[in-house]
């Protein structure tokens, strides 16, 4: 399968989770993620859906794309504070977004990614994509790895603040986004630290966190 199929894949397992029954249950209590309601947190999640649809709808970018590790060396929400400008201004679109409720949401939701489904196997993998919300360019296959982890991290983080079982990706998704997140965290930590992280726990850090 292409890195299309495996976010295609993981966003058609994200927008069945916002099916849930749980989700629509717990839409106005705390989410694992501090600060953020489920809904908010749901809104957030499908959010990463709903960028892709301006693939469909634009020419691919005449910008040069960036590296994909250089696309988060240069994220301003990496690092920043949780109180910060930044993670404050994500938390309030996810609310935003999500302000319609559950069903509203599912429904924009499921609309976005049929659409997708049809369209998006149709755009050249060689298709440059710029995000205006960043300022800069990604090739196709790059984006759709940041999609498909923003999907994969998300929807984990709502499976656990409604107390259901996260779905499992995908080999196809899985190992992009692993490859993604591993490569982020050796850079943040060190080769070594991941190194004892994954293969001896005895003197690994206590804690490493990928971003």
């Amino acid at each position: 399968m292409s890195l299309t199929d495996a976010y295609l894949n993981t966003a058609a397992q994200a927008v069945a989770l916002l099916g849930t029954p749980e989700v629509a249950a717990s839409w106005e209590k705390t989410s694992a993620l501090e600060g953020m309601t489920v809904g908010g947190l749901a809104g957030h999640l499908a959010y990463q859906v709903f960028t892709v649809t301006p693939v469909l709808q634009e020419p691919t970018s005449q910008e040069a794309p960036i590296p994909l590790l250089e696309h988060y060396a240069r994220a301003a929400w990496i690092g920043a504070p949780l109180d910060g400008e930044v993670n404050a201004g994500i938390r309030a679109k996810g609310e935003d977004i999500a302000s319609e409720g559950a069903q509203v949401l599912l429904e924009r939701a499921r609309a976005a990614l049929v659409e997708q489904m049809v369209a998006l196997p149709m755009v050249r993998s060689s298709s440059v994509v710029f995000m205006p919300q960043t300022g800069w360019a990604l090739s196709l296959d790059d984006f759709l790895v940041t999609r498909t982890m923003e999907l994969a991290v998300h929807m984990d983080d709502l499976a656990v603040s409604v107390g259901i079982a996260a779905p499992a990706l995908s080999a196809t998704a899985f190992d992009p986004v692993l490859t993604l997140l591993v490569r982020l965290a050796a850079r943040r930590h060190g080769q070594a630290a991941l190194l004892r992280a994954l293969a001896r726990a005895e003197r690994a850090p206590s804690a490493i966190n990928a971003l």
